[in-house]
């Protein structure tokens, strides 16, 4: 992915999902909103949110009965005449219950690449999505379409350490992540739990004890052996995290800059192919012989 596609989704995201009001992307929705059958809607199978609900869902449907829905469905044509929701599936799932039969939706044709990017984004951007998801459709977006970061943090309006912090989340047992999932555990205490040694059980106990969030802190403080807490990373400086961003723009690679003491340390360009490799070498004034 190019960095200006990348900058898209950022500056573009708005465009594509219907939320532009410029007097151009206003003419364009005019043409491409119509009114579907809710039978010939379907779900978006990539959308990072899993989890709805119940008590959100009736409210909305609720108010669905009461008003209608105000705020169309963005979605893309199928081949079997259907249409696959880009944005919008608790609206869909809020309108079923509602019994509404045909529904408002700004037909988008779209890609699988930019459907997956806008249903990941969407949610992130306006979703309360839970820690979990959140950090999977982080992952996914980091691994799938090769963003650093730094890069992510400024397409989707979100610091590079709140990312690095939620996708932390994903280094905790399955059976701690589900507690997240459930609401058992919210981030916060969660996040408490992943330099310690028994996750599991200290989030049982958290739960069990209802304790708050800088109670887990200290329970947490209170298990970790005192050697493995110096050796946790300190959070790095701001002119540190520039200077990787900088790099990383430069490479077009994910740079991390890692201090060791006070007479040096190590730079560390991450590369998932030969071609790429290639490129930082040419990069850098070398040559494979």
């Amino acid at each position: 992915m190019t960095q200006a596609q990348k900058r898209r989704l950022g500056r573009g995201l708005a465009a594509l999902i219907g939320d532009d009001t410029s007097e151009e992307s206003v003419v364009q929705d005019i043409r491409a909103l119509r009114h579907v059958p809710i039978e010939l809607l379907r779900p978006n199978p990539h959308n990072p949110r899993k989890h709805f609900a119940e008590d959100d869902l009736n409210t909305l449907a609720q108010s669905l009965r009461d008003k209608g829905l105000l705020q169309p469905l963005v979605v893309r044509p199928k081949a079997d005449g259907t249409f696959e929701i880009v944005a919008g599936e608790r609206r869909w799932r809020a309108s079923q219950r509602a019994g509404l039969h045909d529904l408002p939706v700004l037909v988008r044709e779209l890609d699988d690449k930019e459907t997956l990017e806008i249903a990941l984004i969407e949610n992130i951007q306006r979703s309360d999505l839970n820690a979990i998801e959140e950090a999977r459709a982080y992952r996914q977006l980091l691994e799938q379409y090769e963003y650093t970061q730094q890069q992510l943090a400024d397409a989707i309006g979100k610091s590079r350490s709140h990312i690095a912090n939620t996708m932390r989340l994903l280094n905790l047992p399955d059976a701690t992540q589900k507690q997240i999932e459930d609401g058992s555990l919210t981030a916060g205490h969660a996040r408490a739990l992943i330099a310690t040694e028994t996750p599991e059980e200290l989030a049982d106990k958290i739960i069990k004890l209802n304790l708050t969030v800088r109670q887990a802190e200290d329970l947490a403080r209170e298990t970790t052996p005192t050697a493995k807490r110096k050796a946790t990373p300190a959070e790095k400086d701001a002119d540190t995290r520039a200077l990787e961003k900088q790099l990383s723009e430069v490479m077009g690679l994910a740079v991390a800059i890692k201090h060791k003491d006070k007479l040096g340390g190590q730079v560390v360009i991450s590369y998932k192919t030969l071609d790429q490799l290639d490129d930082v070498i040419k990069k850098l004034g070398g040559q494979i012989s």
